[in-house]
């Protein structure tokens, strides 16, 4: 089951071409149930003073599927709501109302008395009205028999908003909206992304809910959505750039929930209040969030963050902000890291101060740095390539054992894999380029396969003077199919760029009959399959591969290359 936010990264890349160019057209049509004739249930006073934080309790599932299989002991959620009451927080968002989440935790903070309290959800599934109506249910159950803990419902996350994996049409959800409400006295509301409730093109929802629950993650749309606000932050010296790209990142955070705010009100649902359902800043970078992602960072948003919720009580603005969330979920893979705590409930630099330091982020960490190595000076931010000499040789050599009178060859690049795959010398050389050559030993993934010669410590090298040149390589094989040669560029926007050819055998000299053959590829060819390569801070200088998904080839081939003079020409 989906219970929280599934693949919101790639789901992203959609959300500049499909949502943010037309707003007005978010939203949908449908027949209108009956409203609710204007009666908006309050929220809770203690709902909108309450520090509050998203909570999940799994622990152990490393992918969806392990979800199910996962036990949660009452233990391990009392564990967690104890840390968050120590660290401050008096309102917990769940996002479903099964057994194990929505029940489960309603029975601790009950048993025990935690000063706690809930704004409980609801699952939807796309297609699946019987399973929605269930869920429903169970949540109004646990809505009436937990009154005193359940301040708010919300039905669904992120199912209408136009890049959505669940879509739920807004005739369904002001359904189900409909159908809970009539069974609660809770203020209800559905959770979506801030673009849906800027765009929302008729009341279909709007008639059913008591307040707007809102998403807003300028740290994703950094990535997906460039252009929406400046995270680079160029102008600003190096010294103050952290502190300027993450008051950038509050300022776009205010500016998507005002975008929602005049947009209700042009719709003359002014009355209607707006909390901010989800938002938080990545403790790690999973690998597209480089000058972003740092624990410093998270701490810097999650501040700024405290400043705009206290406004939002006291005058204009959010009347409540949730912070996404209280604990990592391994589960999501690349969508992780986003917890104030990682998985094994180590507090990071953002709530350190609460705890002990026996409960920190500890030293010999292979993830992420240790909570008592930080400061604030840690904090990350933008910084522009460093555009080295350009190579003005006449070759330069990833591998060859013959020199030549002008040739350039760099110390400090080593050959490393994307995943198993190994290499050692061999001395079945190319001919001409004795005594060795590298046997490469595929050990693949269900992907596929690859190496790269590149510069452990991130060093790039110019290699624009070999624009209009040739890259070299001799190879020796009988593998099955198209191989892979590629290069990667660091970029002025440090985003980095690859380029990837898929050679069959008889293109550019390349034959796999088992001897050896000279491949030339001229390097314009790079360029022309990804124009963003940047010759002049090229990182790797190399790259064999085998990606099934783009050769075509059958998944699991095991069958040794062996490779050798290996260098550019002009």
């Amino acid at each position: 089951m989906n219970n929280i936010r599934f693949g919101k990264l790639g789901l992203r890349a959609l959300l500049a071409s499909l949502c943010l160019a037309v707003l007005a057209s978010c939203g949908g049509g449908g027949s209108t149930p009956d409203a609710h004739n204007g009666s908006v249930r309050p929220l809770s006073a203690e709902f909108t003073k309450r520090k509050a934080v998203a909570y999940s309790p799994y622990r152990t599932a490393a992918n969806e599927a392990g979800l199910a299989a996962e036990q949660i002991p009452e233990a391990n959620i009392k564990q967690d709501l104890d840390l968050l009451v120590t660290a401050g927080f008096g309102l917990i968002r769940v996002f479903d109302s099964d057994d194990k989440v929505g029940k489960g935790t309603l029975q601790v903070i009950s048993k025990y008395g935690l000063d706690m309290k809930v704004q409980l959800g609801v699952y939807l599934q796309s297609g699946n009205d019987g399973f929605n109506q269930a869920q429903l249910s169970r949540a109004a159950a646990l809505a009436n028999a937990y009154k005193d803990i359940v301040l708010a419902v919300s039905v669904g996350n992120e199912n209408m908003v136009s890049w959505s994996f669940n879509k739920i049409s807004p005739a369904q959800m002001a359904g189900y909206l409909q159908t809970l409400r009539g069974q609660i006295t809770q203020p209800i509301t559905t959770d979506d992304n801030y673009a849906y409730w800027a765009g929302a093109g008729d009341s279909l929802v709007t008639d059913q809910i008591d307040f707007a629950s809102l998403h807003t993650y300028p740290e994703l749309d950094s990535v997906f959505a460039p252009g929406l606000w400046d995270w680079q932050q160029r102008n600003i010296p190096a010294a103050q750039r952290a502190a300027a790209m993450m008051d950038a990142a509050i300022a776009e955070a205010r500016h998507q929930y005002q975008q929602a705010r005049d947009h209700l009100d042009r719709m003359g649902r002014s009355d209607l209040p707006i909390t901010i359902g989800e938002t938080g800043w990545n403790a790690v970078n999973l690998g597209t969030l480089k000058f972003r992602a740092h624990p410093v960072n998270q701490k810097m948003y999650f501040d700024r963050l405290a400043i705009w919720a206290a406004e939002g009580r006291t005058g204009a603005g959010p009347k409540a902000v949730i912070y996404f969330e209280a604990f990592d979920e391994p589960w999501k893979q690349g969508d992780d890291k986003w917890g104030l705590f990682n998985v094994k409930r180590q507090a990071r630099y953002v709530v350190k101060d609460l705890y002990p330091t026996s409960q920190w982020v500890p030293a010999g960490d292979t993830t992420e740095p240790a909570t008592a190595a930080l400061t604030d000076a840690d904090a990350v931010y933008f910084d522009p390539p460093v555009v080295n000499a350009a190579v003005t040789q006449d070759r330069y050599v990833v591998f060859a054992d013959t020199t030549t009178s002008s040739e350039a060859r760099e110390t400090g690049l080593v050959f490393d894999p994307f995943v198993k795959t190994f290499w050692q010398a061999s001395t079945d050389f190319a001919p001409g380029d004795g005594p060795t050559s590298y046997e490469v030993d595929p050990r693949p993934e269900t992907w596929g396969w690859g190496m790269l010669y590149q510069s452990r410590a991130g060093v790039t090298s110019n290699l624009s003077n070999f624009a209009n040149g040739n890259l070299h390589l001799s190879v020796k094989t009988t593998y099955a199919g198209k191989i892979e040669i590629g290069l990667i560029s660091d970029t002025q926007d440090r985003v980095a760029a690859e380029s990837y050819l898929q050679i069959a055998s008889g293109s550019h000299g390349y034959v796999n009959d088992g001897a050896w053959h000279e491949v030339v590829i001229p390097i314009k060819d790079f360029v022309a399959q990804n124009p963003k390569l940047d010759l002049s801070l090229i990182t790797g200088r190399f790259v064999l591969a085998d990606r099934y998904a783009f050769t075509g080839n059958a998944a699991g081939s095991t069958t040794k290359l062996l490779i050798d003079a290996i260098y550019w020409t002009k």
